[in-house]
């Protein structure tokens, strides 16, 4: 029978990370197919508006699901320590917990986010001729935020024990649905954005069922049969305590997306469209770098558990080699076909604006795909062997200067200023984890003992 984890304490580092990384890399594509396809299709079919409506609930959607996922990655660093440990009862324990955790949050999440969906658009100055479909298309997302929820639970666990191949299969079934889903909703059933909503939460609730009908069939492989039925509230602290800096970053990062997205919005549809179809290449093209930063995530994880803190710092250095000549090559590649991406998300021939205006957008953030890299590697180290603090540190201190350079620049350069400010806030964020890591401080903050 097939091995369903992976033992990253032994082997060749460079090889370890970057096998673990593809399938992740491949997932994540995938994943972020949902969005594109969505943004493809409105954007062909329903025109620039309809893109603005939808771009305009990207920044809210993130700060409510980032709590939940803050702390999935929470359990899932303390998942990897106690497989690298060898510790399976303790395991077990976390496993319990964290879904414990996550029912609780996924029941506040979709109240709050169906609740309070006009009211925070309307305080992020979304325009009156598009604040209805974002609403409406805002809502349906949230109805079903449990499925993403599952999903990302369930795949924190597996690569949390070595196993990146079965959320790519996934998330590869999934998408494809989504694709065709949205193609039915939106072009024969004239749902409008609506549809690519219900799309999204449909594709999203198969790959919930096939990862958890997944673990179920091969718990005793993967170390989790038995599960305890309650959860200790030792082990629910342990997670919160973890999880939750993680998840108070990603929201307050959010929180500053928001502020960031009201600023464009001031510039009108055109700039929200721009906005929406750029970050959507961005959030694509990105993902080779998050890949490969998570992966040295889980190998520092392990390996923590496992007490090798020469490999955890090897496995660094073997990142780094990889890491910058990828991104180079990723700012090549986004600076000649910049234009050609973005076409397929909005029409030449009516949003010509907002196309010159995402092509400057792209041009600007691929150049700080370097700076990103050299954050994503040392922060993400952090975050695996449990210095999850100094993570929050570094989150806030990007977030503080992306949005207050964004408010200084735009007064400079207008527009293009937001943009600017993106990549300078990328280098400010690089400064704590690194100081951080040649500390030496962090190899005190094992999790499992």
């Amino acid at each position: 029978m097939a091995k369903r984890t992976t033992d990253m304490v032994t082997g060749t580092p460079v090889k370890l990370i970057l096998y673990f990384a593809l399938p992740m890399l491949i997932g994540n594509i995938f994943q972020q197919m949902y969005n594109f396809a969505d943004s493809a299709i409105v954007g062909r079919y329903l025109g620039g508006n309809a893109l603005a409506a939808v771009g305009a609930t990207s920044q809210i959607n993130g700060f409510l699901i980032s709590l939940a996922t803050g702390l999935t990655n929470g359990a899932g660093i303390i998942i990897a320590q106690c497989f690298g440990a060898k510790k399976y009862g303790q395991l077990k324990r976390s496993v319990t917990a964290m879904i414990a955790v996550l029912a609780v949050l996924a029941i506040a999440i979709t109240a709050a986010g169906t609740l309070l969906s006009r009211p925070i658009l309307e305080l992020m100055r979304v325009p009156d001729e598009i604040i209805d479909d974002s609403v409406g298309y805002m809502r349906i997302i949230f109805i079903g935020c449990s499925t993403v929820i599952a999903y990302n639970g369930c795949a924190a666990i597996m690569r949390s024990l070595g196993d990146s191949k079965t959320p790519l299969y996934m998330l590869i079934i999934s998408s494809l649905l989504n694709v065709g889903l949205d193609l039915l909703f939106v072009t024969v059933f004239k749902m409008g954005v609506a549809g690519a909503a219900a799309a999204t939460v449909i594709s999203q609730l198969v790959s919930a069922v096939l990862c958890l009908v997944y673990l179920r069939h091969y718990r005793e492989l993967m170390h989790l049969d038995g599960l305890p039925n309650i959860p200790e509230k030792n082990m629910i602290r342990s997670i919160i305590r973890t999880g939750l800096p993680a998840a108070l970053q990603s929201c307050l990062i959010s929180l500053g997306g928001m502020s960031v997205q009201g600023l464009i919005n001031s510039f009108g549809t055109e700039a929200m469209a721009a906005y929406t179809a750029s970050t959507k290449i961005d959030s694509l093209t990105i993902q080779i770098i998050v890949s490969i930063a998570v992966s040295l995530s889980v190998f520092s994880g392990q390996n923590m558990g496992a007490g090798n803190m020469k490999r955890i710092k090897q496995g660094l250095r073997h990142t780094l080699y990889v890491m910058i000549p990828i991104c180079v090559v990723l700012a090549v590649l986004l600076l000649l076909f910049r234009r050609n991406v973005i076409s397929l998300l909005l029409d030449p021939q009516t949003d010509s604006e907002a196309i010159e205006i995402g092509c400057k957008y792209l041009s600007v953030i691929g150049i700080g795909y370097i700076i990103a890299g050299i954050m994503q590697s040392y922060q993400n180290l952090l975050r695996g062997v449990g210095d999850v603090n100094v993570c929050v540190a570094a989150g806030l201190a990007e977030l503080s200067v992306r949005v207050a350079a964004s408010y200084v620049f735009v007064t400079i350069w207008g527009l293009d200023g937001i943009w600017y400010a993106v990549p300078f806030s990328w280098g400010c964020g690089c400064i704590i984890p690194v100081v951080r890591y040649f500390s030496g401080r962090w190899v005190s903050k094992r999790l499992v003992n």
